[in-house]
């Protein structure tokens, strides 16, 4: 299935987010990045570790044969094993370098031209500045890593620094300074902005895009609640669009789209890489929760009017 917003962008899907069933499930992987594989409204997917060496041989196979850009998503892996890329305590920073140089090996392996990371925690103030001297360093030491085995993108998804994951990267003025240290050394890295991250950030779309819009190189799309902490979906757990109080639907995804255009990151002929990073809550079918998100780009396009610019 295709529309006239793909002529101006590569749909994607952050793979472990919408199928979280799929982690620690043997065989799971395989059968979920099969749905996606066969619709044709995604050109891009991406995936993070997979340990079982079997299982990870049939996904590369059948990635191989889809025609789908691969990005491997290491987020899940720093934030799952705590690794801190800011560690002021050189064995914390080591370790967090040697858990990605390990998904840089894999993302090769799966053919992916991308892979995104996270900082680590903000440690306060008082050590803030140093701790993003040592996110620039274990960067620009990631970077090198990857363009020693080829291509690989090295790309920062910036997060919210005081309301869930309370990232040291973060603030999208800081994130844009440490991509230009970082860009300095290799102009290939860049930044992931995410529509569910500004509300998290207290920073404007308009804003967020429009600051940082000289180092973008990778896009979500998605929602977030704020509203009451005894929610289930509280903080940065990407509920379906328009969830009940939550901060993005269409509306919102249409003046995403718009600043995106506006910055030139998509544009007719463009193949630059919006996906959905949305997440199925208990009870709810991720199947559905994908059609919902496509239902609601598709609209968003319609309210944003790119077309008729």
């Amino acid at each position: 299935m295709h529309s006239e917003l793909h002529r101006y962008m590569t749909v994607g899907l952050v793979h472990p987010m919408a199928f979280p069933r799929a982690i620690g499930e043997k065989g799971e992987i395989y059968n979920t990045l099969l749905t996606v594989a066969k619709d044709a409204f995604f050109g891009s997917v991406e995936i993070t570790g997979i340990p079982d060496g079997e299982e990870r041989g049939r996904v590369k196979q059948l990635l191989d044969s889809s025609g789908l850009v691969v990005c491997y998503a290491a987020q899940p892996l720093i934030l799952g094993r705590q690794a801190n890329l800011n560690a002021l305590n050189e064995e914390d920073r080591e370790f967090a370098l040697k858990l990605l140089r390990q998904a840089v090996d894999e993302a090769y392996e799966l053919g992916a031209i991308r892979l995104a990371v996270v900082s680590g925690p903000d440690p306060g103030e008082a050590l803030r500045a140093r701790a993003v001297d040592k996110a620039v360093e274990s960067l620009i030491e990631l970077c090198a890593y990857a363009r020693a085995g080829g291509n690989l993108q090295i790309v920062l998804e910036t997060f919210d620094f005081d309301v869930d994951k309370r990232r040291l990267l973060g603030p999208n003025a800081l994130c844009l300074e440490v991509a230009r240290r970082v860009r300095e050394i290799d102009p290939s890295f860049g930044l992931m902005v995410d529509l569910s991250h500004f509300p998290l950030q207290h920073e404007s779309t308009r804003d967020a895009v429009r600051l940082t819009r000289e180092a973008i190189t990778h896009a979500h799309m998605g929602n977030c609640y704020m509203k009451d902490e005894s929610d289930i979906a509280y903080g940065d757990l990407h509920p379906r669009f328009a969830y009940p109080g939550g901060e993005n639907g269409a509306p919102e995804l249409a003046e995403y789209l718009r600043e995106l255009f506006e910055i030139g990151y998509i544009y007719e002929g463009g193949a630059n890489i919006v996906a959905f990073e949305v997440k199925p809550l208990p009870g709810e079918e991720p199947e559905v929760v994908l059609a919902q998100s496509k239902r609601t780009l598709l609209e968003a396009w319609r309210l944003a009017n790119i077309s008729a610019s």
